[in-house]
């Protein structure tokens, strides 16, 4: 049986895969290493929490202690590294937590990794490494920058980070790849476009925006609104991700994207419209510093090499997201309680 290692498995991504692993699997034990920071939530795993199957370790991946106690009690052969401090805002504001958590723990894994997989892990010329086993890094888009108005993001695209989170996140994808080259460690890198679907963190976009139309609350626009991204659904992403741990080459790195650049302000109006407000919500808000204008995803690789294609299309999941957030209203409201509130005033004032 296959277990794998799945870091900040409680959060938004990472609890959709568990899910999805364990749903798509019936030779996998799935070991959920999360520290339950503010956007960890044990309640998106609930309907799985008894399956004889998953194991949840509460812990903080830059605790070398915890990380090898995980690997050695659990002969973990597979790590999915998601656990990471994720929003671009939080970032510009503290970014400290945003170089330990998602540089230093990156490397804690890594370490732990190696030592615990290679054959003569004294060695230090030995690249031989057990049967099996691979180390997968969760990244994003944002390493690459920024677009103009044409053009996508492929592999080859340098990176070019523009905020403290993703320079973190460039910093954890350069350790992999170090890892890769110097020690031989078989490692991938998947970079994903944004994601979007049920249980995500009400201070992303999506969410935060269905949640502020349900309690007519006016919604927050950075500048004007014309931001662009390439939204890819959570379980498409879960779907990628699998596929490259089955199918993909040691070293290579993916890009996941869902074919579906939109626009900010096009997002909230549908969402306005989904849930029958009307424009007069919108308010326009300063622009955040060094906010990307426009990211696109070119899926080429992953789909011609793997196989892989988004099965969503945007206005599917869009229409089950929302719903998803109208059925599970009381979810939203206990998860934004406490720190959330004085987060939210923090972020976009009194408006």
């Amino acid at each position: 049986m296959q277990t794998i290692l799945v870091t900040g498995g409680a959060g938004f991504i990472g609890s959709n895969f568990v899910r999805y692993m364990l749903e798509t699997h019936n030779d996998v034990r799935i070991v959920n290493l999360d520290a339950l920071t503010y956007a960890g939530n044990l309640e998106n795993l609930r309907d799985v929490e008894n399956d004889p199957r998953y194991v949840f370790v509460k812990g903080d991946v830059r605790d070398k202690a915890t990380v090898d106690a995980v690997f050695g009690d659990y002969a973990v052969d597979t790590v999915v590294h998601f656990a990471a401090e994720s929003h671009v805002d939080r970032s510009i504001t503290n970014p400290e937590i945003f170089l330990t958590t998602n540089i230093l723990g990156t490397g804690v894994l890594l370490d732990s990794a190696k030592r615990h997989w290679n054959l003569r892990p004294d060695d230090k010329y030995c690249r031989d490494y057990r049967d099996g086993v691979r180390y997968l890094q969760v990244s994003t888009d944002e390493v690459y920058g920024a677009l103009g108005k044409t053009g996508m993001f492929t592999e080859k695209t340098p990176l070019s980070p523009n905020s403290p989170y993703s320079a973190s996140k460039t910093s954890a994808d350069l350790l992999v790849r170090a890892y890769g080259e110097t020690y031989g460690l078989p490692v991938n890198i998947t970079r994903c476009s944004n994601n979007y679907g049920p249980y995500q963190f009400p201070e992303k976009l999506i969410p935060l925006m269905i949640r502020n139309c349900l309690t007519d609350t006016p919604l927050p626009v950075y500048g004007d609104g014309m931001q662009i991204r390439d939204w890819l659904h959570v379980h498409d992403h879960c779907a990628a991700i699998d596929t490259v741990l089955r199918k993909g080459a040691v070293g290579e790195v993916y890009n996941i994207g869902g074919n579906n650049e939109k626009a900010n302000i096009e997002i909230i109006r549908l969402i306005l419209k989904a849930t029958g407000k009307d424009e007069s919500l919108i308010r326009h808000v300063q622009d955040r510093p060094g906010h990307d204008r426009r990211y696109a995803i070119d899926n080429t690789k992953i789909t011609t090499e793997l196989g892989w294609s988004p099965d969503y299309t945007f206005e599917r999941g869009m229409a089950e997201t929302v719903q998803w957030y109208l059925n599970n209203q009381s979810w939203v409201e206990r998860v934004v309680s406490g720190e959330y509130q004085n987060y939210y005033k923090k972020m976009y004032g009194n408006i």
